[in-house]
Formats: C-alpha cells, structure tokens, sequence
C-alpha cells in the first residue's frame, strides 16, 4: 500500500511533506475537475484542523488541474482589516475583463477594489460582479480559483467568495476554499465539503518512522500516533522534539494541543542560528502580508540590511522570492513577526510606510503606520480616518470598522476618542459583527459623548436587540427619542416612528405596548413647516393608538400617499417597508399593491438585498390576496435565493401563508414548526400572527372548522399585539370557523372588532370583508343582501382570493335555503377562481358543495408538472416579463452563462425556438407549457 504522506528531509534537518495517495480526497478533488471540465461547476470547503494536509492537497488539485485556468490566494492573519485585500489579489489577473461585465457589476467592482469612485457598492452586487468575471473569464478555458486560509480573509472578501460559491452553477468555474473550522467563517455553512481528517494507523506509523532519526519503541510509536490522531504535520514536527530517551521508553507527554507553538519553537531556533539582519529582513517581509519584494528591499535598505541577508535567508529555505516573498508556512511568518520585540515591530512597519506610496496604496501607509505607533497620533488617527471612509466607500464595513477601532485607539481626546468608537460600532453593526459592535458602544459611552451621540448610542444599541428579542429594543428607542427633543428634531421624531413600528412587530407581553409608545410619542417636538409624509405618518399612527382608528386612519392614507408621491430614494427604501403595513392596516389593497411594487422595484435597483428580503415578502403577501399563487410562489422562490445568496435565515411566514392558500397540508406543518420556534425565540409577534391566521385559513379550507377556531383564538389570545391586517384577517378566520362548527357566540366580539375598524377604514376591501363576515352570522333572507354586497365589494377591491371566497360561502348559504339552481352558478365560480389561482383545498371544498348541490363534481384535472425544473419555472417567468439573460441572472443571483444554460434546456423542453412563443401566454396567446402537457396527453 502507498503511504498517504511521505517526508522529504532537507539537509539543514527541515523538510516537506508530500502527497502519495490519499485516495478518497484525490478522487473528490478530481470529480470537481472533471465537472468544470465538462462545463459545470463545482464548490467545495476542504476542512481540517492545522497540520492535517489541507495545503497539500490545494499543491495536488493546482498539478492536476491541466487543461484549466488556475488562480490561487491564501489568506494572511495580518490583512484582515484591508477591505478586498483577498478578493483583489484573487481577480487581479482577470481584471482585463471587466470592461465585459454588466455596467451596474462594472461599476460595483472597480469600485470595490478603488479603481474609480462612486456610490458604496452593496456587498453583494460586488459578489454578483465577481461571479460574472469569473464566468467570463471561463469563456475562454475551465477557471479553478483555490483560496487556502479562508479564515484569515478579509470579512469583504469572504463575502463576496462565499456568495460566488453559492451561486455557482454551469460557468465552468471550480471555486475550492480550504479552512480549519467553517463555524470560524460566515457563510460557508452549507457548501459541499471535504473533510481532511488524520492517517488511518498504518499509514500514520509509516509516516513517523520516515521522519524520525532514532530507533523508537513500538509502543512509544503507537503512543505517538494515537495521541497526535495521524495529524501528518504533528506526527513529524512532535517527534523530531523528542529526545532518544523518552523514544525509547515513553516517557513525556505527546499531544498535538502545543502543536503550533512547537512548529514556532523549532523554526525559531533554526531562525536563531541565522545573523541578526537575516533575521531583520524577514521580520520585514512578515510584516508586509502582500510580500511585494522592491517593496520589502526598499524597507531592508531603509534599516541598512545589505543582500547578503536576504540570500541567507533565501539559501536556508526560509522564504522563496517570486511575485511575493513567501514564507515556507504561514505558522513561520507569524513566528518571526511574534518573536520580535514590539520596538523591532514598530521599526519594521515605521520604514514600510514610508516606502508604501501614500497616493497609490494610502490605506495601506496607514495601517503600517498605526501599526508603528505605540502613543496617540492625531496625525496617524485622522489618516486612520480617511482611510475608514475610503473603505466604506468602496463597501467594505468591516475594514472601515478596523480603520476606525483603531483610529480611536491612537486618540488622546478623551470627546473625539469616543466619537470614532462610536463611528466604528455602527460601521461593525452595519457589517453584520453585533457583538463587536456592543463591545465599541461601551467605549463610546465612556465618553464623554454628547447628548446626540449618546441618543445615537442608544438606537445602535437597540437596532442590535431587535435582532435577538423585538421588545428589548424599545425602552432604548424611547430614550434616544426623549433625549433628541432639544438637539435634533427630524431624528428625534424618526426614532418614536421606528419605536412604535417595533412595538406593532413585538410581543405585546413584553411590557410595553403601542398604546404605551405613541403615548410617550406624543409629547414629540412637533414636525417642521410643512410636514413630511414621514412625520404625518407618525402622527397618524398616534392618532390611530391614543384617539382611536376614526381619528387615526385619515392622517395615515395622507402620508402614505405623500411617501409615494414625494419621497426620496435613500427615504423610500428606509420608510417603505413601514409603509407597506401601514396600508394594509388601513385596508387600503390599491396603495398596499402599488408600495409592494415600489419597494421591490427601488430595492433591486439599488441591490439593497437586506431590505429586498422585506419587499419580497410584503409583495408576496399582496399576491396572495389577489389571487396570483404562481406569482407569490415563484417570488418566495426568489427570496430563498437572496436569502441564500446573502447567508441569511429562510423568512418562514409568508412561505407559510402560501402554502397554506395552497392547500399544501405536509408543507404547511413544517413550516409551521420553523415559524413557530422563530416567533417565539425572538418574541416575533408579527411572525406569530401571520403563523395563526395561516393555519386557520388552511384548516377553514379543509372543512376542519375546530381546528380553524382554535388556530385563530390562539392568536387573539397569545400573540395577536397590534400587529395590523394580519390580525384582522385572523379575525375574519375565527368568524368563519366559529358560524361553520356551530359556535356562532364565539364570533360576535370578532365581528364588533372587525367592523369598528373597517368602517373607520371605509375601503372596498374592508367592507368587503366585515359583509362576508356578517353574512355568515345573519339567519333568513337578510342575509343575502350582505352576501351580495360583500362579493361586489370585493370585486372593486381587487382581492380575488376573499372574492372566491365571497362566491363559496354564499353558494354554501343558497344551497342550504335550497336554492340549488343559484347555488351552483356561485360555487361554479368559486371552484373556477380557486381552480385557477391554484388553491388546490378550497377548490375541492367547492367542487364537494357543487355536487351536494346536485351538479357533478367538476372533473379534476390530472396532475400535470410541466418538465421543468423549479429554476427553470422562475427563469419562464422572469423573460415572460421581457427581461433580458443579464436581467434574469441578476434578478436570480446567478450569471449569464447559467441563464442561457437554462433557457436551452427550457426551449428543448417546451419545443419551442424563441422568447416570443414563451411571452404568448402572457398576452392571451396560447401557453407553451400548457401546449406541451397537451400534447403528451394526445
């Protein structure tokens, strides 16, 4: 049998480890060749602990990968604050292809890498820019790009590689990423991996007796091996520390716990043995991660170290010279940078700023000379500070929030020190880093800071509480309210509008309810001459809680129409979002329908994913009630790939709202468990809510009245809040349930409820749906009056799927007044409506009524799933609407190359040739997929 490893000593008593077999990871790393040969392609995280031979196998995939493009990084410890310091140096060579990509992609990468200024790309809009070059580029031949050390990346760069590696799919593009734990890096979670582990026994003894230079006593050796878990690199450097005797007769500890150090131990002492201005020179190339080499000379000359020293550190194998200075093992680098002292450190990063072109590479002058300076330096901190706007410019948070931790670090002004730790907390919050970002508040709070910044403080803070629990954000929200009265107006005034909003989406037990808020709202400074639809909005949403929905309602549609008439952009994307639920706290479908398209439209335009993952489920919501399940199915679709795309939670509510319209029992449960768990752990009464009127919705269509009833009590009685439509829409549910199982009682506090608010509303759909809910509790002939008002209403309204739903429960009353004949013209409809929208249990409860009525059943269509797959359906859609290859992969986070990969297959499978006959459908031509399925029933 071949060993796995073997060990190639060198004469200076050091070595290589070098692959032989490895069989079972060989064969992963070639099937991932031979798919982006073959024109796929691949993503794979190689993981293992320090020394298990992650590196050794990237050497192995690099020789192998002939016929194929290769481009190879490692991340380095020390350049984790330089915003894309990784991913530059990744597409570097690539760089020539930009000019190919989409201008918006264009535009974000140059940016990102500080090629050109602009706007501050979303981070993944970058990622998205890099996937198209990377497609682009395998145009050309197979591309493997190989990252070893992810965990050393910079946090920018690990984002836009992971979402590279996510999206991945024919461009022919491998991307391979090597790291110890993935938990140690966002974003991995999920991708295919390779885990590395130790030698199986045989192989690990082989290995050992290759290294070791004295006899050894086999139950020292199995010792040895046992305890170090067959770790290829613990196995050799372990026992070249051991002395003959504890060989011979197994004394001493072995464990592979020290194993890092002991690597740093031995290279230090063969470091010892070198003169003193080697040892300088490569304290100067560890300091200097990129490793230029004129850069690094420059440096040595600087501190008078001649040639001889770099040859001397060359000749014993220290280092090699290419297009860097490469250190042997990333361990020796670290080694020799920590083993000197903090003078000789700050000497090293002294002379490499000064020879780093301060217009060229500023941002890197600047953290070698903070790196240089061991008192405060206004000078180097307020550098520090330009480079922190330089990186947030080109979207790079995290090093901006490095630039600035830093920058407060070197300040002696107690005022300004604490204003740039506060800089750097919102810049850590804003790169997804919470708890670094708590830890920065606490500096800026030791202050002094004034009453603004303290107010600032505040929201920071509770803008990270909401993400753990809603209502431990709001008596933060309300201090930083109260203390901006005097200083800051418009922000004051802002901060009672996202306090109230978090106290809709929270869990009413918690202490504080909207009443509580817009009471202390109330006593806000009133808004500037003339008023902004935002502070309209605040002002009828008090109005709506203290005065009553009467009171309220008025002022709210005023600002809603004024956010959509004369809002900003930046505006629109913060405030829409509330907006959407204000409209559909008024009932208003026509406004609630045009901001849902709105803040989709503006969020992608922006390539704002953060708050495109909102916009999505609002409009789903809205699709929903007019009927179009295939939309909001396929838009749900489309938020599982930004959510994907972005590392973030699946949203479960809205998923569950669809399902459950769908009739789709089994997926509806599960859903229903993640939702369930997600609302409470957070305290999500929002989430909760929609969770309960789903479940009442579904069981209502299932015919299980109890169970709706219950469902829908459940949510008045725990979780209901104020959280808008969807309690109401609860409500409508428990109505329905309690009339249908006999319970009428149980209804009437629903029904004053729901007409209280609809009447103060006044909108077709609110009274649309207060009829329909009336009807239900109405004996004799007056109810169909309320019947017939309730569908005609509905109608105006929009809302197909409460109208469908209008036509069956009357259908189900005429039929029990015996009137057959107009029973079923209703329930035909209803079964019609439901039928085509795709609400599978309410269509078959009106195809049950129809045939008690006396009509046969409707003849149920055969189950028919068109050949495509659910990627493919998303891709019909997307060009139905006449978007563009370019558009769709944008739209899908995926790059051109698959899009056309997909619209072959698409056309192979319709049997169709162009776009045209696939937008047919959409303009009352004939549907291709339904033409194909008719076909093969002939």
């Amino acid at each position: 049998m071949f060993r796995l490893f073997s060990w190639h000593a060198q004469a200076d008593g050091s070595g290589c480890l070098v692959v032989l077999d490895r069989r079972s990871e060989r064969r992963v790393l070639h099937e991932v060749l031979d798919a982006v040969r073959s024109g796929e392609s691949r993503a794979l995280v190689v993981r293992g602990e320090l020394g298990v031979g992650k590196t050794v196998l990237l050497d192995h995939l690099v020789e192998q990968a002939w016929g194929c493009r290769v481009e190879r990084v490692a991340g380095v410890r020390s350049e984790t604050e330089l915003a894309f310091a990784g991913l530059r140096q990744l597409c570097e060579s690539m760089l020539d292809r930009m000019e190919r990509l989409p201008g918006p992609h264009r535009e974000a990468l140059s940016t990102a890498f500080g090629l050109s200024g602009g706007p501050a790309p979303d981070r993944f809009r970058v990622g998205l820019a890099v996937l198209d070059l990377l497609a682009e580029v395998a145009c050309e031949r197979p591309l493997v790009c190989v990252v070893d050390d992810v965990q050393w990346l910079d946090t920018a760069s690990v984002q836009a590689v992971t979402f590279v590696a996510r999206r991945l799919g024919v461009e022919s593009v491998a991307v391979v990423l090597a790291v110890r734990e993935p938990a140690d890096v966002p974003g991995l979670a999920g991708l295919p991996e390779l885990v590395v582990a130790g030698l199986p026994d045989e192989e690990a003894r082989a290995l050992l007796s290759t290294a070791l230079v004295w006899p050894v006593d086999e139950q020292v050796r199995d010792r040895i091996v046992a305890e170090t878990r067959g770790n290829p690199l613990a196995l050799v450097e372990l026992s070249r520390g051991l002395v003959q005797g504890e060989l011979a007769g197994g004394f001493g500890p072995v464990s592979t716990a020290r194993l890092p150090s002991r690597i740093e131990e031995r290279f230090l002492r063969q470091l010892g043995q070198l003169g003193a201005d080697t040892q300088r020179y490569l304290l100067v190339a560890s300091a200097e991660p990129p490793g230029e080499p004129l850069l690094v000379w420059r440096a040595a000359q600087r501190l008078q170290i001649g040639m001889a020293a770099k040859a001397a550190a060359i000749r014993a194998g220290l280092i090699e010279i290419r297009e860097q200075v490469l250190f042997r093992h990333p361990l020796e680098r670290w080694a020799v940078y920590r083993a000197a002292s903090a003078e000789d450190r700050r000497s090293a990063h002294r002379v490499l700023a000064e020879v780093t072109d301060h217009e060229a590479d500023p941002d890197r002058r600047a953290w070698h000379a903070a790196q240089a300076t061991a008192e405060p330096d206004e000078d180097v901190a307020a550098d520090l500070e330009r480079s922190a706007g330089r990186a947030r410019e080109r979207g790079g948070l995290a090093a901006a929030a490095a630039f600035l931790e830093r920058a407060a670090e070197l300040t002696s002004e107690p005022a300004r020190r604490a204003g740039r730790a506060l800089a750097a907390a919102h810049a850590k919050q804003q790169a997804g880093l919470p708890t670094a970002a708590l830890g920065l508040v606490s500096v800026a709070e030791a202050g002094p800071l004034t009453p603004l910044q303290l107010a600032q403080a505040d929201v920071l803070h509770a803008r990270i509480a909401f993400t753990v629990r809603c209502g431990d954000a709001l008596p933060l929200l309300l201090r930083a309210a109260g203390a901006l009265r005097s200083s800051d107006v418009r922000l004051s005034r802002e901060t009672c509008l996202e306090a109230l909003s978090t106290a809709m989406a929270a869990d009413p037990t918690g202490g504080t309810s909207p009443r509580d808020v817009a009471e202390a709202a109330r006593s806000a400074p009133p808004a500037k001459t003339p008023p902004r639809p935002v502070d309209l909005l605040l002002d009828g949403l008090v109005a709506r809680f203290t005065d009553g929905y009467a009171a309220g309602f008025p002022l709210v549609r005023d600002a809603l129409r004024g956010l959509r008439e004369h809002t900003c952009e930046e505006d629109a994307l913060r405030w829409h979002w509330l907006a959407c639920r204000s409209a559909s706290l008024v009932w208003d479908f026509e406004i609630w329908d045009g901001f849902t398209a709105d803040f989709v439209r503006l969020a992608r335009d922006a390539g704002a994913l953060a708050v495109l993952t909102e916009a999505m489920s609002s409009r789903i919501l809205v699709h929903t009630l007019a009927g179009e399940l295939e939309a909001a199915a396929s838009l749900g679709e489309e938020l599982d790939s930004v959510t994907e795309a972005t590392g973030g939670p699946r949203v479960p509510y809205t998923a569950l709202l669809v399902a459950a319209w769908r009739g789709r029992e089994e997926e509806a449960r599960r859903l229903t468990e993640t939702a369930t768990a997600e609302g409470w752990g957070r305290g999500y009464a929002l989430g909760l809510t929609i969770t309960g009127w789903a479940n009442a919705l579904l069981s209502n269509s299932l015919g299980r009245y109890d169970d709706a009833l219950a469902a829908a009590r459940e949510v008045g009685e725990q979780h209901a809040g104020e959280a808008g439509m969807p309690t109401w829409a609860a409500e409508v549910e428990l109505i329905e349930a309690a009339t249908r199982s006999g319970k009428p009682e149980q209804a009437i506090a629903s029904l004053e409820r729901i007409t209280e608010v609809t009447g103060a509303c006044g909108t077709d759909w609110g009274l649309g749906m207060t009829a329909r809910s009336r009807a239900l509790m109405t004996d004799g002939p007056a109810a169909e009056d309320v019947y017939c008002e309730a569908i005609e209403r509905l109608a105006r309204a929009g809302v197909r799927s409460e109208l469908a739903r209008a036509h069956l429960v009357y259908g189900e009353w005429l039929r029990r007044e015996q009137r057959r004949t107009d029973a079923r013209r209703h329930l035909r409809t209803a079964y019609e409506m439901f039928a085509a929208m795709g609400a599978e249990a309410f269509a078959r409860r009106a195809a049950r009524e129809l045939e008690a009525s006396g009509e046969p059943a409707p003849r149920q269509a055969a189950e028919t799933t068109s050949e495509l797959t659910a990627q493919e359906m998303q891709v019909v859609r997307l060009a139905r609407e006449g978007l563009t290859n370019s558009e769709i992969a944008a739209r899908l986070f995926l790059s051109p190359r698959t899009i056309e990969w997909h619209m072959t297959n698409i056309f192979g499978k319709l049997q169709i040739t162009s776009r045209r006959q696939l937008r047919r459908s959409s303009s009352g031509g004939v549907d291709p997929m339904a033409q194909r399925r008719s076909s093969r029933r002939r």
